[in-house]
């Protein structure tokens, strides 16, 4: 029997979004295979996460294309983001809390890459004077992570519905972000 790698990723993705401890013997028993034929896919957890960090960041590429980055206001476009990321919000909020993706030499470039885009989008508000210019890029970028992240997490566990995922996010994050005007 040929297994669906996409399938067992998703049903990772899935199981370790709501728990994040699982063990890979919960990840095979959710996807429906054994833990050896789960093994001959990924020798190990870690190899796992880093399958799901590449699942994730192309996720991530995706919403970002689909949110056109460089059309109309930057406050549109983080609104549109959020609203395509938001079925990838889990998968993001696991990977987030997944410290060894961060350090060492390992870590994906598709990070640095998708930190780029973000903060090219918020360095576009600043300069269009929608977006505060004491708040940098970057700053934004993290607090950007930080709310999906959130999010994701008060939707799993009940606490916020999954209807109020995007206006939530957006709302905080750009009514802490727009410009005032000094009286």
């Amino acid at each position: 029997m040929a297994v669906d790698r996409d399938h067992v990723l998703r049903t990772a993705a899935a199981l370790l979004t709501r728990k994040s401890t699982a063990t890979m013997d919960e990840v095979a028993r959710a996807a429906g295979i054994s833990r050896a034929t789960l093994h001959r896919h990924f020798a190990g957890r870690d190899a796992l996460v880093r399958a799901l960090e590449a699942l994730g960041l192309a996720e991530c590429e995706a919403a970002l294309a689909a949110a056109r980055p460089d059309e109309g206001p930057a406050a549109e476009a983080v609104r549109r983001l959020v609203r395509e990321i938001e079925p990838s919000a889990g998968l993001l909020a696991f990977l987030y809390s997944e410290n060894q993706l961060f350090e060492g030499e390992e870590q994906n470039d598709g990070w640095a890459r998708l930190d780029a885009r973000l903060a090219a989008l918020f360095r576009r508000g600043q300069e269009d004077g929608e977006f505060r210019l004491d708040l940098t890029p970057v700053w934004l970028t993290e607090a950007l992570y930080g709310l999906l992240a959130s999010g994701a997490w008060a939707v799993a566990e009940g606490r916020v519905a999954r209807n109020d995922f995007t206006h939530m996010i957006v709302e905080l994050l750009l009514g802490g972000a727009i410009r005032r005007e000094e009286s």
